[in-house]
């Protein structure tokens, strides 16, 4: 798809038929559950050497960083697709749930 506004709903139809063209099958969601943390470590890793205290190793850049959100995104689509759940459902009563809750807790959080 050519379309630079890919919409959540956009995006798991495409990684639906990706998987059924050229994955051939979606793994079991608990394989898939464990690709996702591993993608996250993946994450993790270079976060720790971009903003934390530790140092690349060779072969290793923050410029990787977009492609393992990218991984972390891919992989959480399979588990939503996987369980039938809409990702743009969930995220619009995630911020809905998130603003109810939080409305005035961080303005009124000192630390902030």
């Amino acid at each position: 798809m050519e379309n630079n506004n890919l919409t959540l709903n956009d995006l798991q139809s495409e990684v639906d038929q990706w998987i059924k063209t050229i994955g051939v099958r979606y793994f079991s969601e608990l394989t898939n559950l464990a690709i996702l943390v591993e993608e996250v470590g993946e994450l993790s890793r270079l976060m720790a050497r971009k903003y934390g205290d530790q140092s690349f190793k060779q072969g290793e850049s923050a410029d990787q960083i977009p492609n393992e959100i990218g991984d972390i995104l891919f992989v959480l689509t399979c588990l939503a697709n996987q369980m039938g759940i809409s990702l743009e459902d969930v995220a619009q009563s995630t911020i809905q749930k998130n603003t109810k809750r939080d409305l005035n807790r961080h303005k009124n959080n000192p630390k902030l």
